[in-house]
């Protein structure tokens, strides 16, 4: 274990002092929750239009389930790891670059990152039959904003690559679980 986080520690170094000042603007757009208000807006429109209100609605219902799921576990994890943030690490911090706004005390997992991909992974496979491409840009949006919690110095890969494949699974079980609660009561 101890050469995981050896190894985590020397890539976050790595990726995060490949960021310079010129960047920072465009990262700290990315992070920020509020830029993604278009795509969501685009994606709830096309909800509309592809489905009726009923399966749109569920859509959004499980949406906001998923999103609470995945940002509260990611709550759990970092209350129950305490693993501090590379920004407020000895031996890290002071090599890092620190961009972000603040810092936050625990780091494990990145619920940005579990956030966006798993609903780049439910929406994604929604709207696979109408386009079946849509996934590979939400996937390469959620990436976007997963690798800006790295530049911004507040996330050590390993929690990002943890929230991925967290986001990821629950995108997935929500998305089998709409599935179901359609099939089943006709919708």
């Amino acid at each position: 274990m101890d050469r995981l986080i050896e190894i985590d520690h020397k890539l976050f170094l790595y990726l995060n002092n490949l960021g310079n000042e010129q960047w920072d603007w465009f990262w700290l757009l990315v992070t920020d929750k509020w830029t993604a208000i278009p795509l969501y807006a685009i994606l709830v429109f096309l909800l509309f239009k592809k489905f009726d209100w009923k399966a749109t609605l569920l859509s959004l219902v499980l949406v906001t389930l998923l999103i609470t799921t995945t940002d509260q576990l990611g709550n759990i994890f970092k209350d129950g790891f305490q693993r501090l943030r590379p920004c407020g690490q000895e031996g890290i911090k002071e090599y890092a670059r620190f961009v972000a706004v603040r810092c936050g005390k625990y780091g494990y997992f990145s619920a940005h990152a579990s956030n966006s991909f798993g609903v780049a992974v439910f929406l994604g496979l929604i709207f696979k039959r109408h386009f079946p491409k849509l996934i590979y840009f939400l996937l390469f949006w959620a990436a976007l904003v997963a690798y800006s919690r790295v530049y911004l110095g507040v996330h050590y890969p390993g929690d990002i690559l943890t929230g991925a494949f967290i986001g990821a699974f629950f995108g997935f079980l929500y998305y089998q679980l709409q599935k179901f609660l359609l099939k089943k009561f006709s919708l």
